[in-house]
């Protein structure tokens, strides 16, 4: 078995060392054992669960949904009927974003077109912004 020190695992996982570091004291990582050096030791086993974290949090999973997700992959005998809950929320989750966005992108939109192109004083972006005083 090929054992990994943490600068390797960081590197064929894209992940800081630091990274590496934090997932193992919220305890998404196991921590190695150590070498004779006193040098973190990793194997195949931790790469694989690293990259399993480093895609989940890419797909924007939150670290509890990553933990959830870790747990279920460790009952592989388990119904996956749970990993769905969990992705389906996170989806519906994705969608809600993409509607705030695609609403900001309009009223942005909206406020750039009204601009007359002429002084900052009659902006109406600038107007846009600025607070409204209650009158």
């Amino acid at each position: 078995m090929s054992r990994l020190t943490i600068g390797d695992l960081a590197k064929r996982t894209g992940t800081k060392v630091e990274t590496v570091r934090y997932y193992e004291r919220i305890g998404l990582l196991p921590i190695p054992p150590r070498t004779e050096g006193n040098y973190r030791a990793y194997d195949n086993d931790q790469l694989g669960r690293l990259s399993f974290i480093r895609r989940a949090r890419d797909l924007g999973f939150s670290i509890d949904q990553v933990r959830d997700l870790l747990d279920l992959a460790d009952q592989r005998d388990r119904s996956c009927e749970a990993v769905d809950v969990i992705a389906g929320q996170h989806l519906a989750e994705i969608e809600r974003k993409i509607a705030d966005l695609v609403a900001l992108r309009d009223e942005l939109a909206d406020v750039i077109g009204r601009c007359k192109h002429g002084t900052v004083a009659d902006c109406r972006i600038i107007e846009a912004l600025a607070p409204h005083s209650p009158d």
